[in-house]
């Protein structure tokens, strides 16, 4: 009988005689020649042969959209896609190339829609281009003319990107103390200073006047150089560490000093001394003297779809730089020391408590009678800017008096319309139309682009609407619905009353107004939930621009932004956000600088400088928390039990000490002090306070009882009762200084 399993000869062999108790894990390894053979009724010509089914590798799907109109979608067979590439590749490596094949097509399918919906065909963040629509020499002459001003007291480096044959001439840094001996690179990036020599102060208060501590020396610089040294959280500095520098090299920890040791490297206020070279004629701003175009723009990637602005960029002649000393008078008009902020909606304790800690901490005079024109200081002040209505409409003609009348009914604005403090705090109408039109780089152009355009999505707003903010038409209908059934709707809100009824539409317009504020007028902007801890002399004192760092994550966070006045950082921001969108969103505001090589021309400072509880807030340094430790905002106003002891027990000072203000991020519907929800400010403000009491239905004679009060004080009623108590004579302020009326 012919075999049909074997061609070999047959044997047995110990293998096919296992005993019952081997394992089945043994008898899988018997190789079939050597098993018995096996036996079959039918021959290879009787077995019957099943056919094979073949699947194609596609399938369709049908689908009805009408009742009478079906729509067929062709789809891949998964199953069959994966066996074909089993059989190429092995099943692991299948599964992931099939895994990764069906993201990168869900990601082509959302980018495609995010185009598709975006107003300028933009691509999504992930897939987006670049935002440089500036030339290689362009951007040379950008740099040259703020070092040439004096708008760059630093030694950071200058990138190479650039490509600077020749370091630019720097009067605002001293002569290197040593010659430097680097290797030669065809590209320079560092510019040669001229400037003043720093004599950098020791600052402490003198024995038996410990008690407070000194103010900076007017005149006085801080050199951001040093501070990043100790503050840069990418180069893994605490943001604890980083107060106490800032703490001791201000004098702040007066009469708490204890820590021992030579403590110089942690000077970092200076004063100039000595005289400048300026270098205002070796910028070229009018015309282009072929310096520049042997370099090209190789290497630069242009926005997608925009042409190129023609150069050369359009700019100012430099400014002079002169030290403080050099000064004509101790306030420069060119470098306005005034604070910007801007508010919408009725006038509520938020922007109250930041006047008030302005006035607690700021080198404002009220200790003396008047300011005295001999003084050797310049008075800084405070101009908020008040949006009458909702951000999409358009003042009226008595915009301005009625926005008078609302703030002399307002118990929290009145106070600060007293003629004690009428050279520190102004009160401004914001007109949209008109600002846009004042900046040269938009006037022409703005009106045929969305206002309201953040981080690449437009904000859909009625057509008349945005017309009639570029044709100074009267939306009286969409300024004053307070009480109608679209009062809560995004275009007619007017400030956030809650965190479902966020006023969306005026965070992005005051996106845009601080950029407008700084370039046309210069000075700071701060956001109203900003709290003041100390004097900012020597900020004012470094003509750098600057904004702050997005705690973790290397972009800005504009809600403190310095800009000089009319500057070519500033001329490029506008123009290169028209081409975008005319997107001031933070995130975009860096990719703008970083685009164009302009990062360390907008210095992205430390966030413990101006908002010192983000990055705890997030779960970084929660090992080594400053003080105090707070794991979310919401802590400033709803102080944990456990930490309730602290904000009465340490009080103002006791509270992020060192760093030059607090920014509490929102929450305008939570209330500072909800035991006291009125301004109590003493005697001269009864009435104010009357109105408000009145309003919180608290009805109680005088001050009350302390049984009335909660329990345990969180940190924003401390601060709040604080400020208050200096402005009704019963503490000093800050620094020592009685409030004189």
């Amino acid at each position: 009988m012919e075999r049909q399993c074997n061609t070999r000869p047959w044997m047995a062999t110990s293998n096919s005689f296992t005993s019952p108790s081997s394992s089945s894990r043994s008898r899988a390894r018997i190789h079939p020649q050597n098993s018995l053979p096996l036996h079959s009724p039918y021959r290879h010509s009787h077995v019957r042969q099943h056919p094979i089914r073949r699947f194609p590798w596609w399938f369709k799907l049908l689908f009805s959209i009408l009742r009478s109109l079906w729509a067929c979608l062709i789809v891949l067979r998964p199953l069959k896609f994966y066996q074909y590439t089993a059989s190429l590749c092995g099943r692991k490596r299948a599964f992931s190339f099939i895994c990764t094949l069906y993201l990168a097509l869900i990601l082509a399918a959302y980018a495609l829609a995010y185009r598709a919906a975006s107003p300028t065909n933009e691509w999504p963040p992930i897939f987006s281009s670049s935002t440089l629509v500036y030339k290689r020499e362009d951007l040379q002459r950008i740099w040259k003319w703020e070092i040439a001003s004096g708008h760059y007291p630093s030694r950071r480096q200058i990138p190479e990107q650039i490509h600077l044959r020749s370091p630019p001439i720097n009067p605002a840094l001293p002569p290197p103390r040593h010659a430097s001996h680097k290797r030669p690179h065809p590209y320079v990036t560092g510019s040669r200073g001229t400037g003043a020599e720093r004599v950098y102060q020791d600052l402490h208060s003198q024995p038996q006047n410990v008690a407070y501590p000194p103010r900076p020396p007017p005149g006085s610089v801080i050199d951001m150089d040093v501070v990043m040294e100790h503050c840069d959280f990418s180069h893994d500095k605490f943001v604890r560490d980083c107060l106490e520098v800032l703490r001791v090299g201000a004098g702040l920890d007066s009469g708490k000093r204890v820590r021992r040791g030579n403590m110089d490297n942690w000077n970092y206020i200076y004063l100039e001394k000595g005289e400048v070279k300026n270098s205002t004629l070796l910028v070229d701003t009018k015309h282009d003297s072929g310096e520049y175009s042997r370099f090209g723009s190789d290497g630069l990637s242009k926005k997608r779809g925009a042409e190129w602005e023609e150069p050369p960029i359009q700019l100012p002649e430099p400014r002079q730089y002169l030290p403080y000393s050099k000064l004509p008078s101790p306030c420069d008009p060119e470098n306005l020391r005034v604070f910007h902020m801007f508010w919408t909606g009725p006038f509520t304790d938020k922007p109250y408590l930041a006047l008030l800690s302005f006035l607690y901490t700021q080198n404002t005079g009220l200790h003396q009678q008047s300011w005295p024109d001999d003084s050797p200081s310049c008075r800084p002040k405070v101009w908020l800017w008040i949006n009458p209505g909702p951000a999409a409409a358009v003042p009226n003609a008595n915009a301005e008096a009625d926005m008078l009348k609302e703030l002399s009914a307002s118990p929290w604005a009145t106070p600060f319309l007293h003629p004690r403090f009428k050279d520190l705090i102004e009160f401004k109408l914001w007109n949209t139309t008109e600002q846009l039109d004042s900046i040269p780089e938009l006037r022409d152009e703005w009106r045929k682009r969305d206002l309201f355009f953040s981080n690449g999505r437009a904000i859909a707003v009625p057509p008349k609407i945005q017309q009639g903010l570029g044709q100074e038409q009267d939306f009286e209908e969409l300024a004053h619905d307070k009480e109608g059934e679209n009062a809560d709707d995004m275009l007619h809100r007017k400030g956030s009353k809650s965190s479902s009824t966020y006023d969306r539409l005026s965070v992005i317009l005051s996106d845009m107004a601080r950029f407008i504020l700084c370039h046309r007028y210069g000075g700071i902007y701060l956001d109203a939930d900003t709290v003041f801890l100390r004097d900012w002399e020597e900020v004012w004192g470094w003509h750098g621009a600057f904004s702050y760092r997005w705690s973790r994550l290397p972009r800005y966070n504009t809600a403190v932004l310095h800009l000089n006045k009319g500057s070519a950082l500033g001329t490029f921001l506008f123009k290169t956000a028209l081409k975008n969108g005319l997107d001031f969103h933070p995130d975009q505001v860096s990719r703008y600088t970083r685009d164009a090589y302009l990062e360390n021309l907008l210095l992205r400072v430390p966030d413990a400088l101006f908002d010192p509880a983000w990055l705890v807030s997030e779960g970084y340094q929660s090992h080594r928390p400053p003080q105090p430790y707070f794991t979310s905002f919401q802590d400033f106003f709803d102080t944990p039990v456990s930490d309730g002891a602290a904000p009465q027990t340490m009080g103002f000072d006791g509270f992020f000490k060192g760093a030059y203000s607090y920014h509490y991020h929102n929450f305008w519907w939570k209330p500072s002090d909800p035991a006291r929800n009125w301004p109590d400010l003493g005697p001269q403000f009864n009435e104010s306070e009357r109105i408000a009491r009145e309003k919180a239905n608290a009805y109680f004679e005088g001050e009350g009882r302390v049984e009335d009060d909660k329990h345990d004080l969180d940190w924003g009623t401390v601060i709040k009762r604080t400020c208050e108590a200096y402005i009704r004579g019963d503490i000093p302020n800050l620094y020592g200084e009685w409030l004189v009326w």
